[in-house]
């Protein structure tokens, strides 16, 4: 559970954010709490089915990779995609087995298959992530974390090992995924949905690709026109022919420049001259 996640939401906060903003004891970087999560625990893997975990684009990219499939592979086969009207961008969540137990298709006997790369809320539990709503002057900097007890887990029972908030995020390697969800966050919670702003059809599936499908996204840069249309560092194209991370930073350069207008691209000056009736666009673009 993360209310503070970058995933749109209609207003008003669900009732279960409001509770845990009003009621729930706020730990901060040095607080202490007791947890400890094995195999051999009489729980263990019992909290892995039935839940709600959204994922972001970076947690598509490790566990794609991590499960040498492409992304449009593991999109088919490892998430669900719900669609209604409150919806700004796409949502991606991991599909959990169309068994009675509903449990996470990454859960074996034995554990998770992906444990290290797996996503974001499961590197966060027991500890979950609030914010109060920005202040009037602008203010952001009130998040605090607080424990997710939910009935069931003795994992706060069974020698439980004591843990300072710090101690926890920088175990479970969580300052990398906050980092890749921050950049997310500029898209998902851009000022242009905050003045009214929706993506039409096309847009939605360009944030769609660009985010989540990177291999597709991948083709889309290397075999259309893009790259000879922006100024983009060499080294930085030859990076992102083969490495994820490289490719999802540029698109999200590329969506803040598409979709919101941002000055995160360069056009070069002959496409300028171009689309300015000064050069021929067939013979720039070899057609």
């Amino acid at each position: 559970m993360n209310p503070d996640s970058p995933a749109p939401r209609a207003e008003p906060r669900h009732p279960l954010e409001e509770r845990i903003l009003r009621d729930a004891p706020r730990l901060g970087p040095e607080d202490t709490f007791r947890f400890g999560c094995r195999p051999g625990i009489s729980c263990f893997n019992r909290c892995c089915a039935d839940v709600s975990i959204f994922l972001s684009p970076y947690d598509v990219l490790r566990m794609k990779r991590r499960l040498g499939i492409s992304s449009g592979q593991f999109l088919e086969q490892y998430t669900i995609m719900p669609v209604h009207g409150a919806m700004k961008t796409p949502i991606v969540l991991l599909r959990m087995r169309d068994d009675a137990g509903k449990a996470c298709p990454m859960v074996t006997s034995e554990g998770c298959r992906v444990y290290s790369d797996r996503p974001w809320p499961c590197r966060m539990y027991p500890l979950g992530l609030a914010a109060q709503r920005a202040a009037p002057d602008g203010d952001h900097d009130n998040r605090f974390y607080f424990l997710l007890c939910e009935e069931g887990c003795r994992g706060f029972e069974e020698q439980p090992e004591e843990w300072t908030v710090r101690r926890w995020l920088d175990d479970q390697g969580i300052e990398e995924y906050d980092q890749w969800g921050e950049a997310f966050k500029e898209l998902a919670l851009h000022p242009f949905f905050e003045q009214g702003g929706k993506l039409n059809p096309q847009q939605m599936q360009m944030f769609f690709m660009a985010c989540y499908d990177l291999d597709k996204f991948r083709q889309f840069v290397f075999q259309s026109t893009l790259l000879d249309r922006f100024e983009v560092d060499e080294d930085f194209v030859e990076e992102m022919r083969y490495s994820d991370e490289a490719l999802l930073r540029f698109a999200f350069l590329w969506l803040r420049y598409s979709l919101f207008g941002e000055g995160t691209m360069r056009v070069k000056p002959e496409v300028m001259e171009a689309f300015q009736g000064r050069l021929d666009k067939g013979q720039l673009f070899g057609r």
